[in-house]
């Protein structure tokens, strides 16, 4: 059951348009979940999928591919998402895709931005699970000293924070990259506020370029690399 909330958490995150995308019931087979995108956003689900296909999808959109495409690698699977007609939209070559080098784990400075949502454990590493805020909602499993996990407690389902910390990678057969570990060493909360208070904030600083932009949702976004709907 753990493993199917997984694969159908990166189904729905691959979709998009959470509001839009429902589950409908599984039929037989190893996994074989059905769903259905209500009608007014099938277009929008249809170009985020031909996206991939093109090479040019959002960079959620990605991630999730290579999650679904990695869970199958490691359950020793393949998988296809079809349309009602049974047609091939997506394929994920899983277990079957071509053997790489393999190149061990690399370790690398970096930072997640999440809300902990777990916080506990019975070693001197404890685990925090931090959930990205947005659509996709991915969870990204962490350990830190019980100190550092005792001031994440109280942020626990509250606030988001910024983990600080060294991650081991993994290089997938993909091209992709798996974090095996992550210790947090440090922290900070995030300021929670409206972007539309933020960016007020922002236009009040002389000599910046933030009173001129219109639309700065769509800056970040495009900066970040992500769909926006009109």
């Amino acid at each position: 059951m753990a493993r199917l909330a997984e694969y159908m958490a990166g189904l729905a995150a691959l979709l998009g348009n959470e509001k839009s995308v429902h589950f409908l019931r599984l039929d037989p087979g190893s996994i074989e979940i059905v769903h259905r995108v209500d009608l007014e956003d099938r277009p929008k689900v249809e170009d985020r999928l031909a996206s991939l296909r093109l090479g040019n999808a959002p960079a959620d959109a990605v991630k999730a591919h290579h999650l679904i495409d990695n869970m199958l690698a490691n359950d020793n699977a393949t998988g296809v998402l079809t349309s009602g007609q049974d047609l091939v939209v997506i394929a994920f070559t899983g277990g079957k895709r071509p053997k790489s080098l393999d190149y061990g784990t690399f370790s690398q400075p970096g930072s997640f931005d999440g809300i902990p949502i777990k916080v506990g454990g019975l070693g001197e590493l404890v685990p925090i699970h931090l959930q990205e805020i947005g659509p996709a909602l991915f969870v990204h499993n962490c350990v830190a000293t019980r100190a550092i996990a005792r001031d994440v407690a109280k942020y626990l389902f509250q606030s988001p924070i910024r983990a600080h910390g060294e991650g081991r990678w993994k290089r997938e057969a993909n091209d992709g990259w798996t974090l095996k570990r992550f210790v947090i060493t440090s922290f900070e909360p995030l300021d929670d506020a409206p972007l539309e208070s933020v960016v007020a904030r922002l236009r009040d600083i002389d000599g910046n370029g933030w009173r001129d932009v219109t639309r700065p949702l769509k800056v970040l976004r495009d900066i970040r690399g992500e769909e926006i709907t009109p």
